[in-house]
């Protein structure tokens, strides 16, 4: 998976595959003018590493020359072909091939069309090297091709997002990213408020916090604060079915999220299936769960620092840090192994720089 600007790309074409479909193209097109000197005009930006590639297969006398047209900006076609650069002035009486990194709706092809009937040439072919056969509408039929590919936006081997990616040497296709809905795991200190504040710019994901939530509600009186209240006054438990209904209320405010980070839920294997059966109602479902693992006595020297900052109490005593950690470790076994026989579950090394931290979790991310 490769970053370019504000998006993910996957690899889509091996620089094999990609030099195997340029010699089909140079074969069929000498097949027909390698008995004269045909002049190859390369289109711009984009072809310039299919043209280089061509002329290395393409064994016999030819000349070179190129035109340049810009049709597109960021991942969509403006609709609009200019031409930036003129033909050249020496193809009268010529046979003239056109050589195009790609070809899909076909207006640029109209365009090079328009250019060359201007023209006093012998006869004019257009080679490409990727065809998009689905979406081309246009009139002129493709004389050569090396291989037809779906509608999706590609980069690499001279193709560009907002001109990054044309030096790639296989050609990539852009990940569309399908709803992520995470859970994170991690014991006290481990980072995991840090590292889900990157998470969800990164991703457009709205971190839901249990604690968080119940704050919210309780200071704000809401029914569900009310209710909540009412138990832990009463020194009981928050029932499975009222933490469910807040984390439910949240999703449901939140519809523009590309997906949800769930933290401090849940914590036992009955609110994991709970939390699974609310989700299956709202058509979703947890893509992964990640854990960030680290040294307890890192963790203890890293709780302590953070103690004599904040003034909390239970990250001053170590006695009491402990404890915290053996309750995580009785609470999150029983979840890693249900998660685990689901292929969800992920461990991380929450040890490192955040930076490092985070590029750790965007892999395991990407390759949900």
């Amino acid at each position: 998976m490769i970053e370019l600007h504000d998006k993910y790309f996957k690899p889509f074409i091996s620089e094999g595959e990609i030099l195997q479909a340029i010699k089909k193209v140079a074969d069929e097109v000498a097949a027909d003018y390698r008995d004269e000197t045909p002049i190859f005009i390369g289109v711009l930006n984009g072809s310039f590493m299919f043209v280089a590639d061509f002329l290395k297969a393409y064994q016999h006398p030819c000349e070179i020359s190129f035109v340049r047209l810009s049709s597109y900006q960021g991942l969509t076609s403006t609709g609009i072909v200019e031409t930036l650069l003129d033909v050249p002035d020496n193809i009268d009486g010529r046979s003239v091939i056109i050589l195009e990194d790609i070809i899909d709706t076909g207006r640029t092809v109209k365009k090079l069309i328009d250019l060359f009937s201007k023209t006093k040439v012998k006869e004019f072919r257009i080679a490409t090297l990727f065809y998009k056969d689905e979406v081309y509408n246009g009139e002129y039929d493709i004389d050569y091709f090396g291989m037809k590919i779906p509608d999706k936006f590609i980069v690499g081997y001279g193709l560009d997002y907002k001109e990054l990616g044309r030096n790639l040497r296989e050609v990539y296709q852009l990940n569309i990213k399908h709803m992520i809905n995470l859970v994170l795991f991690g014991k006290p200190g481990a980072g995991k408020g840090t590292q889900a504040a990157f998470l969800k710019e990164k991703y457009n994901l709205k971190h839901i916090s249990t604690g968080d939530v119940f704050r919210y509600n309780i200071k704000n009186g809401t029914e569900l604060g009310v209710l909540a209240k009412s138990y832990i006054d009463q020194g009981e438990l928050v029932p499975d079915e009222v933490t469910i209904k807040m984390l439910q209320d949240e999703v449901e405010k939140n519809p523009e999220a590309s997906g949800f980070i769930f933290d401090g839920f849940p914590r036992t294997t009955a609110q994991a299936k709970a939390l699974d059966q609310f989700l299956v109602s709202k058509n979703m479902k947890i893509d992964a769960t990640i854990a960030l693992e680290a040294n307890d006595e890192v963790l203890i020297q890293r709780l302590l620092e953070r103690g004599k900052i904040s003034g909390r109490s239970d990250d001053q005593d170590e006695d009491k840090i402990r404890n915290r950690f053996e309750e995580y470790n009785e609470k999150t076994a029983p979840l890693k192994d249900y998660y685990e026989e689901q292929g969800k579950f992920h461990s991380v090394n929450g040890i490192g720089s955040i930076e490092d931290i985070t590029s750790r979790l965007t892999k395991v991310i990407e390759e949900i």
